[in-house]
């Protein structure tokens, strides 16, 4: 029983109280629920145990990831409300005057770097610097909130100052910040002479050569093999292999973690083109969180044989046992961290800017995280030796990526129904 929600609650009833769940329910086959009328009528004609059994889910492994959504919010409640007590407090502050700062943080490292932030929020307000509004969600959320908001947005001074995201959702997309960098709105401020040498090297180099985007650390995918599962196959040690027929309806993908998704989809089809993501497409098993991936071994039956996650979550991995960390020799999909600045605002903002970049932040990123940061004096946790996929800043700019996460999705789901 859980002390949220009951089984018996609609789908709608759940939403409606925790809408935090709702990109869950959507990522694993209730489009429905992303149609805010539909979520009404049709979530408010099934209960969540009849729609897991239509779908034949596993209720304790969904109702798992509901919660652990929901705690992750819960547990940034006092943040988030001393946040808003702060940009309240000074009510002769308009908008305008305050530096706005919208987003999304990696989910690992959210919380600890929210306390950072709320510390210096309050100390650049005790200099008299002036105020800062923020609304920085976890990553797994999605930004569908903030696109709706910039699709409309034709005025770039009413666009947040900072803009911080992981992935390549929203800020490649031509209808949304596509039309505001053919402006020259943005610039990269971080001002470090040289990136962390895990990416500035021959081979890989993260320092946008326009200058619009600011970025501050990465997110590897990497491969976790359940070794009681491989039944006379191999283990697989790259991506490429990870597309072979043997592994056809075995791997388990972070389809809710969108930000991650899209960096896979879209790095395969550039490293080894549209078939590739069709094949990853018929590879798939289910779509887990993380958290239950790890977990995922205990299970008596259904049990993947590959899981693709993010590299933090190897920590939670026992040591010498059936579950076995994979760095693909083809190199970890890069998930990127990134930030956008407003030129126009940029004396103003430069203080804020200095923090993201900061030693402190990326010492977060990185071992809080593992999630390699750009600085260049953090020492990042990464195995000597281990490679990055990249797509390159040739190839962005050269493409709609916005389109091409499009195109890549609906491979993928053509591939899935095969």
């Amino acid at each position: 029983m859980s002390p949220y929600f009951d089984i018996n609650d609609t789908l709608k009833d759940i939403t409606d109280k925790y809408p935090e769940t709702l990109p869950i329910f959507i990522s694993r086959g209730f489009s429905q629920m992303a149609d805010e009328s539909m979520r009404k009528t049709f979530g408010a004609t099934i209960s969540l145990k009849t729609a897991l059994s239509l779908k034949k889910i596993n209720i304790d492994t969904f109702s798992t990831a509901l919660e652990d959504r929901i705690k992750q919010e819960s547990s940034i409640a006092d943040i988030s409300m001393k946040s808003t007590q702060n940009n309240h407090q000074n009510e002769e502050k308009t908008l305008t005057d305050a530096i706005r700062v919208e987003g999304l943080l990696p989910c690992p490292v959210r919380l600890p770097l929210m306390e950072k932030f709320q510390i210096f929020i309050n100390q650049f307000k005790e200099s008299g610097k002036g105020e800062i509004q923020h609304e920085l969600k976890a990553a797994s959320m999605g930004l569908d909130w903030l696109k709706v908001f910039v699709e409309k947005l034709d005025d770039p001074t009413q666009l947040p100052d900072i803009l911080i995201s992981a992935g390549f959702d929203l800020f490649f997309e031509e209808k949304h910040m596509g039309k505001f960098k053919r402006q020259n709105v943005f610039i990269d401020s971080t001002g470090f002479p040289r990136l962390n040498s895990l990416f500035d090297n021959e081979t890989l180099n993260l320092k946008d050569p326009a200058g619009h985007y600011s970025m501050i650390g990465v997110v590897p995918a990497i491969l976790v093999v359940n070794t009681t599962e491989l039944n006379g196959r191999a283990i697989p040690k790259s991506w490429k292999d990870l597309l072979k027929p043997e592994y056809e309806n075995s791997v388990s993908l972070p389809i809710a973690d969108f930000d991650l998704f899209n960096a896979i989809l879209l790095h395969l089809f550039k490293a080894y083109g549209p078939e590739a993501v069709q094949k990853l497409g018929r590879s798939l098993m289910e779509s887990l969180h993380p958290s239950q991936m790890v977990k995922s071994s205990t299970r008596k039956t259904g049990k993947p044989l590959v899981t693709v996650m993010p590299y933090f979550f190897t920590k939670m991995l026992k040591e010498g046992g059936t579950m076995q960390a994979v760095w693909p020799d083809d190199g970890a999909i890069i998930s990127p961290i990134f930030m956008l600045t407003k030129r126009e605002r940029i004396k103003l903002l430069q203080p804020v800017i200095d923090f993201f970049a900061s030693k402190e932040v990326g010492e977060i990123l990185s071992y809080k995280g593992l999630a390699p940061s750009i600085h260049p004096d953090i020492d990042n946790p990464v195995p000597p030796g281990k490679t990055f996929m990249w797509l390159g800043w040739d190839y962005i700019y050269s493409n709609d990526i916005g389109n091409l996460a499009e195109k890549c999705k609906e491979l993928f789901n053509q591939g899935a129904i095969l």
